[in-house]
């Protein structure tokens, strides 16, 4: 879903994998449709219900069910074969999905810094409460809209704000790029583990290869 929604032309900040004709509309030849996203989605959603029919499958009566046992005869071979299709796409979005950090950027920055409003405020909390500084800053960013400023003019201004933090401070506060929380280090895990799972598949291939040998012979 996230996939298809930041490849609307509006949005523009990430896409699937280009192929030749893939994802072309008949009548809109610019058109890049998000071809895996949609069949995973339709995958998934019919997966979804069949967890409801499996549900009944679970009743039973007397020593042994009379019926409804056999729903997992056409349950489940339909949500491994939907699995696999959507697990495939998958694999195919994301081993090319193609990124545009630029344009990530020119939309954050869109709101004029709007969207940085809770870093400011937890930056004054220290020294005027927090609270007071939502409040504060919930005021300064109606200001903000209805003048179309970006939100740093009107906080270096504020007497209030000005007498704690100066313009490189309120700069930083309005910055996207320092508030990421453990956004990198999260990430960093995630490789991490990635790369040490690769590796461990790679040392246990050759064991399972010779097991199969021999049990072959």
């Amino acid at each position: 879903m996230d996939v298809k929604l930041m490849m609307q032309t509006e949005v523009g900040e990430v896409y699937e994998p280009f192929a030749r004709a893939r994802g072309s509309s008949s009548t809109m030849p610019q058109k890049r449709n998000p071809i895996s996203s949609c069949y995973i989605h339709a995958a998934i959603s019919v997966v979804r219900q069949h967890a409801a029919a499996l549900m009944d499958a679970m009743v039973a009566d007397h020593e042994r069910s009379t019926g409804p046992w056999e729903i997992e005869w056409i349950v489940l071979p339909e949500a491994f074969c939907l699995l696999a299709g959507a697990l495939k796409q998958a694999r195919f979005l994301l081993s090319g999905l193609e990124v545009d950090a630029v344009k990530m950027r020119d939309n954050i920055d869109m709101t004029g810094g709007l969207v940085m409003s809770e870093s400011v405020m937890m930056g004054l909390g220290p020294y005027i409460g927090r609270e007071h500084a939502h409040d504060l800053v919930y005021e300064l960013c109606r200001e903000a809209i209805r003048e179309k400023r970006p939100l740093l003019d009107i906080l270096v201004v504020h007497p209030e704000i000005s007498a704690h933090l100066g313009r490189d401070e309120l700069a930083a506060l309005c910055d996207p790029a320092d508030y990421l929380g453990h956004a990198a280090a999260m990430i960093d895990e995630v490789l991490r583990r990635a790369a040490t799972g690769s590796a461990d598949r790679r040392l246990q291939s050759p064991a399972k290869t010779d097991s199969l040998r021999i049990a072959s012979d």
